[in-house]
């Protein structure tokens, strides 16, 4: 076959560079006229996988969201959970109370929903009125009538011994003197104290019977005196139990009527009943003067100002009382202390201090009883909180405690508070990457997310997905608060899905990408003061995105017109062929032309791949070039030995290099450079090879054509000029408007190849020949040529080496 027959054949006809969805492809006019989308699109694994999970109540089923940016995995993972939830029950309250046997170790009570509030607000009452209550009672008229009577009892009864002491020192001649050093007896005369002077006067049997009478009756004020204390404590134990009976008689009423508030629940009915009891044992500290009383006012009921009134609050950590279904949480920012809870510390007198009433809830409690949504980057970038979460799942309960003490590392005493039980199930949201990963290096990952739910970023093109996608773009604008879309806005819209999917059988499955197109038209068409959205809007709206990223484009795009890179888009050379590659800046994907020279000489048989030899290329081009010996070894002269060193080199390429859909291009260069056939320089070329010259398919194939087409553009189409591709690559051809009217135009041309000897004879317009019966290639074709050439070179090998001196060269 001829080049010119081979290119007839392999051109594809301006319908095949692109799909165009007609406007009338749409009965509707305007998406108003169209039903929101209620359902997820192209997407029935994952919500399979979806509705099972939350379907499976065992534990561990809980589930990763796998799958691209933009596809919808939040919004369509959250709708399943809230319509689930909203047939779930509200889960029931959690608040700490005071543990009053262990204060570092405070009390979990569960209430049914909205009892919580309702119980923290009372207690908040009760210890109002309780302080008041006491106050009064302690300040009554009976009160401290009783109190004056138990102490004036002791009063009395010490007095009257002392009397009868006293007496009986009268009766002997003595007087009981009171003194700043304590009692003391002295003999009297005529009923006055006998002076010191006067007493050692008297005589030596007197002073020695007067000192026995007053040693007898020391030891009976002795035995009087030491009773004292035993008085004091009974007199102390009936203060005891009177202001006991006063604390009692004033807290009973408040406790009675609480405990009938919740005679329901057994576990505020304990806790209630040690509220009483404590507050009678430290009826003292509760009653003693507060700052309310010195003008000053605190912060609250449990404020700082009362300490002591502190540890009667209920510190109310869930409220599920505006609840009406199971709560579907989202954290945003997944730290430990915002999963696990948290214990904050109050600075009082230059120390930090805590007790239960400073305990904070985390997202696993608030989401207990329900649905937690988690983004895996975030919750795997912050310290512990992933392991700290998985403790709890395989627990089955949340654990709040310190980070520091939960690595080991606080000596500090703080609180232990009671763990709450977990009922859960999460949700994980994040790319394929982070879950084959977490898979393959955490053996406990699949343990509790036994449920993948992987999104697709594709799906197929048909007449139901059709009708889908444009009522998803309706569901997109009432979501956006947009103007409604013609038929030809949605026609582009489904265009512009169809290119992002690289794909012209398949729409793309980034929803934030096309609504970020919809808002963009949108703003297009309100300046233009159109009230509908139509297809140039959205057709603006495209080329303005890419108009904005495209600079890198337009500055390499000058160099190539200039000739600063030297890219030939006419003439014909052997040994030197236009490749294409794409480049990824920021999202924004480009092609971009290369040359692409081969050189041979005699050798061994090694293909030397330049970029590899001097650490540019990466092994997916190192790979693409060795198939190239194969292909040479097996296709020409197979009975020899490849006896040729060829050299090969993207010429100006400064930076990696790495795929292998520039292989077909190499061998192209090469094949032409061995038969000294010149490769049209009009045409550039993109795909990969096998060893059996089979021409495969390549990724940003509309991008790459684009690149050249600019190129030639720019420097003016001649007809002449053209992109070889896969024919395999055709189904992806979603090319941009300027190629395909060019192309109708018959200014440029895109042909379709499946093997290497159908894109020689399209480059160098020569026929490439098959192997006739006798397997030899026909005479002036481009194979015949190449295998006489090789064929030279191994004759040429082996003559130089049996030359002197050079007998390992023909080894």
């Amino acid at each position: 076959m001829t080049g010119q027959e081979s290119e007839a054949k392999a051109v594809l006809a301006a319908e095949a560079l692109c799909w165009r969805c007609p406007s009338d492809h749409f009965t509707f006019e305007t998406t108003e006229e169209l039903e929101a989308l209620s359902e997820v699109i192209g997407q029935d694994r994952a919500v399979e996988a979806i509705r099972f999970a939350i379907g499976m109540r065992q534990s561990g089923y809980n589930l990763y969201a796998l799958g691209p940016e933009g596809v919808g995995k939040h919004i369509a993972v959250r709708r399943f959970l809230e319509e689930q939830a909203n047939q779930e029950m509200a889960p029931p309250d959690w608040c700490y109370v005071s543990n009053f046997k262990d204060r570092r170790e405070p009390r979990a009570l569960q209430l049914p929903a909205g009892r919580g509030s309702q119980l923290s607000e009372d207690m908040s009452n009760f210890v109002v009125d309780l302080r008041d209550a006491l106050r009064n009672s302690f300040e009554s008229d009976e009160y401290r009538t009783r109190r004056k009577v138990i102490e004036g009892e002791f009063k009395e009864r010490q007095e009257a011994t002392l009397q009868a002491v006293e007496q009986e020192s009268r009766a002997q001649g003595m007087a009981l003197m009171r003194t700043p050093m304590g009692f003391a007896f002295a003999p009297t005369s005529d009923g006055e104290v006998v002076s010191p002077e006067a007493f050692q006067k008297l005589p030596e049997a007197e002073r020695k019977r007067v000192e026995g009478v007053i040693e007898a009756l020391q030891e009976k004020l002795q035995e009087v005196l030491h009773k004292a204390p035993v008085w004091m404590k009974e007199t102390r134990e009936k203060l005891r139990q009177l202001n006991n009976e006063t604390a009692l008689f004033a807290t009973a009423h408040l406790i009675d009527a609480l405990k009938q508030r919740y005679s329901d629940i057994s576990a505020v009915q304990r806790f209630l009943d040690e509220v009483r009891d404590d507050a009678v044992e430290h009826v003292e500290e509760v009653v003693a003067e507060g700052p309310e009383q010195k003008g000053e006012r605190s912060a609250g009921p449990f404020g700082d100002g009362h300490p002591i009134l502190r540890r009667y609050g209920v510190n109310l950590i869930v409220d599920n009382a505006e609840s009406a279904h199971a709560p579907v949480i989202y954290e945003d920012d997944p730290t430990y202390d915002r999963l696990l809870g948290r214990i904050e510390h109050r600075a009082e007198m230059g120390a930090l201090l805590t007790d239960f009433n400073l305990i904070r809830a985390g997202a696993l409690h608030r989401a207990s009883g329900g649905y937690l949504i988690l983004d895996a980057r975030k919750l795997l970038t912050q310290p512990m909180a992933w392991e700290a979460m998985k403790r709890a799942l395989f627990a089955g309960e949340v654990r709040i405690q310190p980070p520091a003490q939960a690595l080991g590392m606080l000596s500090t005493v703080s609180l232990e508070p009671e763990p709450i039980p977990l009922d859960i199930k999460v949700v994980i949201i994040g790319d394929r990457m982070i879950y084959y990963r977490l898979a393959q290096l955490d053996p406990e990952f699949q343990r509790l997310f036994k449920v993948a739910a992987d999104f697709d970023e594709q799906i197929p093109r048909n007449e139901e997905n059709d009708q889908l996608y444009a009522r998803l773009v309706r569901s997109l604008t009432d979501r956006e608060n947009l103007k409604p879309f013609d038929r030809g806005g949605v026609a582009r819209a489904l265009e512009f899905s169809a290119r992002a999917a690289g794909d012209a059988e398949r729409f793309s499955m980034d929803i934030e990408r096309l609504a970020d197109l919809l808002r963009e038209a949108d703003h297009l068409a309100g300046k233009a003061g159109q009230r509908v959205v139509g297809a140039n809007a959205v057709a603006q709206a495209a080329d303005a995105q890419i108009y904005r990223l495209d600079r890198m484009r337009e500055r390499l795009q000058e160099d190539i017109e200039r000739g600063t890179v030297q890219i030939d888009t006419e003439g014909a050379r052997a040994g030197q062929i236009n490749g294409l590659s794409v480049m990824s800046l920021g999202g924004f994907a480009f092609g971009r032309p290369s040359r692409i020279t081969a050189r041979i000489r005699i050798g061994k048989g090694e293909v030397v791949d330049i970029e590899r030899q001097v650490e540019l290329g990466g092994p997916l081009h190192s790979k693409g070039v060795l198939i190239l010996s194969g292909y040479l070894s097996a296709h020409y002269a197979s009975d020899r030995p490849l006896s040729l060193s060829a050299s090969l080199v993207f010429e100006q390429s400064y930076g990696g290099v790495d795929g292998d859909s520039a292989s077909s291009a190499e061998l192209y260069a090469l094949i032409s450079a061995i038969a000294e056939a010149p490769i049209d320089q009009s045409l550039a070329v993109t795909g990969s090879v096998n060893q059996y010259g089979e021409v495969q398919a390549i990724g940003g194939v509309n991008e790459k054509i684009e690149g050249f087409f600019d190129l030639c553009a720019a420097r003016g189409l001649t007809g002449r000029q053209g992109v070889l591709i896969p024919a395999s690559n055709v189904k992806h051809l979603m090319l941009h408007r300027r190629v395909v009217e060019a192309a109708e135009q018959g200014q440029f041309r895109i042909f379709a190849v499946k093997t290497i000897d159908q894109g020689l004879e399209i480059l160098t317009g020569q026929p490439s020949g098959v192997r006739d019966t006798d397997g030899r290639f026909p005479d002036g074709g481009v194979n015949a040529r190449v295998e006489a050439r090789l064929i030279e070179l191994a004759d040429k090998r082996r003559a130089f080496g049996r030359m002197p001196g050079t007998q390992g060269e023909g080894e």
